[in-house]
């Protein structure tokens, strides 16, 4: 199959690594039909690369909505070979004020928004025995930290969701990588007003991403110091790893 018609759909697309990943994939020759709530930014990434990219404008909290464009993108296009999936947010919580609507709320966004694309587009890579499937979820998913209980829940549910899919996805032949990035520099980890060590780049984050995907590698994560911290600190006795984490309260 030549790299011209091979079909792409990216969520999270109007920003951040979504969108660098969207124009990753353009510049190799692939379709990419892009998703995300911001028909602006989705119709200005479109200019960048008319003809390869083609928007989608999405909530992907709506069920029926996100059914509904992958199947408009396969009725267009023809079937969806490769699915990244990187729609989310972070949203910094506390104890102090913890607000049970707010992990809702980025529980619904982050996690279920993921099902409701896998559902989308799982049953039809299946039944081709075609397919690869890439998951956004973080190395926040590996320990928690304070200020990111919430998100870091939906990372885990995120690496524990892709864990258990992936065995019956294999025997079926369709490849699910989940991407475990450290901090991107991205219009979320903007937001953030505390040291994010081994920050990279978006462009530097979606080659990782492009490159792992080109193996059978389940989890890509990088940068490689980040990794090695985050899974010394999972590593350590629970005593040792809330003394280091009392720190970080604000």
């Amino acid at each position: 199959m030549s790299e011209a018609s091979r079909i792409a759909w990216v969520t999270g697309a109007s920003s951040g690594i979504g969108r660098a990943i969207a124009l990753g994939l353009a510049s190799e020759g692939w379709t990419v039909a892009v998703s995300a709530r911001s028909r602006d930014k989705l119709a200005e990434l479109e200019a960048e690369h008319p003809g390869n990219i083609v928007s989608y404008p999405l909530d992907v909290t709506d069920r029926d909505a996100t059914l509904l464009v992958a199947s408009r993108v396969e009725a267009a296009h023809g079937p969806i070979e490769l699915a990244i999936f990187s729609a989310g947010s972070y949203r910094r919580d506390s104890a102090r004020r913890f607000n049970s609507q707010a992990l809702a709320d980025v529980m619904t966004l982050n996690v279920i928004g993921t099902g409701h694309c896998l559902e989308a587009i799982v049953p039809g890579m299946m039944e081709n025995r075609l397919g690869r499937i890439a998951v956004i979820a973080s190395v926040a998913g590996y320990v928690g930290l304070p200020g990111g209980a919430f998100y870091g829940a939906t990372k885990s549910a995120l690496i524990t969701l892709c864990e258990g899919l992936y065995p019956e996805l294999k025997r079926a032949g369709v490849q699910l990588s989940v991407i475990n990035p450290g901090f991107v520099e991205t219009p979320l980890t903007a937001r953030n007003d505390f040291p994010m060590p081994f920050l990279i780049g978006t462009d530097e984050a979606a080659k990782t991403i492009l490159r792992g995907l080109a193996s059978d590698r389940f989890e890509i994560i990088f940068p490689w110091k980040m990794a090695l911290a985050i899974r010394l600190l999972r590593a350590l006795p629970r005593p040792l790893l809330f003394m280091i984490t009392k720190r970080m309260v604000r």
